[in-house]
């Protein structure tokens, strides 16, 4: 042992630390957490996603995940599945040299929030994450830029808490 701490943050070596840790997200998302986030991708329908913590425990969560259209109306079958806390840190983990982490306070649909932007390099495409300091777990937004254009972009739209 060389008495050296792993930063609980960096998952791999040559990755940027992550927003968050697993034992963070565990606490930030309990039973019952829901988040609904708008979901627009050129040349197509926006939707909302919503994904909701049903149940969770030291080691992960069954989570479940289901599209709406923008009127509510369900698309499609919800699909339920179980993570890890280290698979949902794993998310934003991204290579070291091809990611800028800056701090960023931005306007959402929650309000002003206090945010790490963290900005993704690969060859053409940008993806833009901001997270939430405040608030575990996945971005609040997300962009994603291919050749300067603006493919897609993801905003938190509502959450619930328990």
């Amino acid at each position: 042992m060389t008495g050296e701490t792993q930063d609980p943050h960096v998952l791999s070596p040559g990755h940027a630390p992550t927003p968050f840790t697993a034992d963070e997200i565990r606490a930030g998302c309990p039973a019952g957490r829901a988040i609904r986030l708008q979901v627009e991708v050129v040349g197509e329908t926006p939707f909302h996603r919503v994904s909701r913590f049903v149940e969770t425990d030291e080691a992960g969560a069954t989570m479940e995940r289901y599209r709406l259209s923008l009127d509510g109306s369900l698309l499609g079958e919800p699909e339920v599945s179980h993570v890890t806390w280290r698979e949902l840190q794993a998310h934003a983990s991204f290579p070291a040299d091809a990611t800028t982490i800056e701090p960023e306070r931005i306007e959402t649909a929650l309000g002003e929030l206090d945010c790490l932007r963290y900005t993704v390099h690969d060859g053409a495409t940008d993806e833009v994450f901001w997270f939430a300091k405040d608030l575990p777990g996945m971005p609040i937004q997300i962009l994603t830029r291919t050749d300067g254009q603006v493919a897609a972009t993801v905003s938190v739209v509502s959450q619930t808490l328990p």
